[in-house]
């Protein structure tokens, strides 16, 4: 193939206009209509540029895009097309292109990583052992995807995700795991002022629990348990008789979130009388450094022969549907989408300048992981 990062660069103004069309079809996670538009654009944008159509999956409800070239079984190309923003963003948030600056709701996560994916599959000369998947139901934790998305991870040897870099351009080489919990606690309304000696205290009860849970935290492992929504109680007059608090546990190694999840299950009430009731888990394992290391040395060999110069990685605490493959026990790079920053906030951008650089970057690691004798 010609040099990849040229051929790229020449089409700058077609990614350009394939992206524009993709932010346009706003695509929120919690409306399937939508959300089904914006996976038909996609359809449409891949036949094009592979020249290939996608099966369209309806798992769970949801629309899963999958393209499978050959037996598709070297490497995993995955995606979303689903955004956080409402219809109606673009009148507030509008598609625009200013002093390499690039705007739209959805751009940076990760429409922008989606049209780089496409342009860069159509510059390579085959594709033979490619699966992409891209889903619609990632922003909401992937709940109808996820036993799909594992499935496709198992019969490969490894998984890109196409999820924005982190700051700078750095490829995400390690995300926590995250467990979420709802506790209820189970108490016994009395009159506050008549009978407070009859009830059972579910706000006291929640105080006990709250601090205790907390003290799972261990910042040297990098865990932490964040106590978020909590409720108890009716009436000011009233000892109250049921509360609930949510908690979002993140982890770096399974290992942790084991212990975590143990703890958990092991909480008893203080209150005399009081009665617990948990429900959730470990919702994603954690993508460990030892999943990516191996692919990330490659691409940061392709990075510096492209001549864009060092890639940098680095851990973060959020979660992707590449802490699914990783889980599954495919190796996995993530973050090899948008250069920009702003995901899910009002100054959301990409890099105009880094678009064809990550593409180029993406169609030689994936022609390297294609070639007849590479090592995975």
């Amino acid at each position: 193939m010609p040099h990849p990062l040229q051929a790229l660069q020449v089409r700058l103004p077609d990614l350009l206009a394939d992206l524009e069309e993709l932010i346009r079809a706003e695509s929120p996670t919690a409306d399937r209509l939508a959300s089904a538009r914006c996976a038909d654009t996609v359809a449409a944008l891949g036949a094009r540029l592979t020249g290939a159509e996608p099966e369209r999956l309806a798992e769970g409800g949801s629309v899963q895009l999958r393209w499978r070239f050959g037996a598709g079984d070297r490497v995993l190309l995955l995606g979303h097309c689903d955004t956080v923003w409402p219809l109606g963003t673009l009148a507030t948030h509008p598609f625009t292109v200013s002093d390499g600056r690039l705007t739209g709701p959805g751009c940076y996560d990760m429409k922008a990583g989606l049209v780089q994916m496409f342009h860069a599959l159509a510059v390579l000369d085959s594709l033979d052992g490619v699966t992409v998947l891209v889903t619609t139901d990632e922003e909401h934790g992937s709940p109808d995807s996820r036993d799909l998305i594992e499935a496709e991870a198992r019969r490969v040897r490894a998984a890109l995700v196409l999820e924005a870099s982190g700051p700078g351009g750095a490829l995400k080489t390690a995300r926590k795991g995250v467990s979420t919990y709802d506790l209820r606690v189970v108490g016994r309304a009395a009159h506050a002022g008549l009978d407070p000696h009859l009830g059972i205290n579910t706000t006291m009860e929640l105080a006990h629990q709250v601090l205790a849970i907390a003290g799972l935290a261990d910042p040297a492992s990098g865990t932490t348990v964040t106590p978020t929504v909590m409720a108890s109680g009716t009436t000011r007059n009233t000892v109250p008789d049921a509360g609930e608090l949510q908690l979002d546990v993140r982890v770096a190694t399974i290992a942790e979130q084991h212990r975590v999840d143990a703890a958990m299950r092991a909480r008893q009430p203080v209150t005399p009388g009081a009665r617990l009731e948990l429900a959730g888990g470990p919702n994603r394992p954690p993508m460990e450094e030892r999943s990516s290391a191996d692919l990330f040395a490659r691409a940061a060999r392709i990075h510096e022969e492209l001549g864009l110069g060092q890639l940098h990685g680095l851990a973060v605490g959020g979660a992707s549907d590449g802490n699914l493959t990783a889980g599954a026990g495919t190796p996995t790079l993530d973050g090899l989408g948008a250069v920009g920053g702003g995901a899910h906030a009002d100054d959301e951008h990409v890099s105009v300048e880094h678009l064809p650089q990550r593409a180029a970057l993406l169609a030689v690691l994936v022609r390297d992981l294609l070639a007849p004798g590479s090592k995975d």
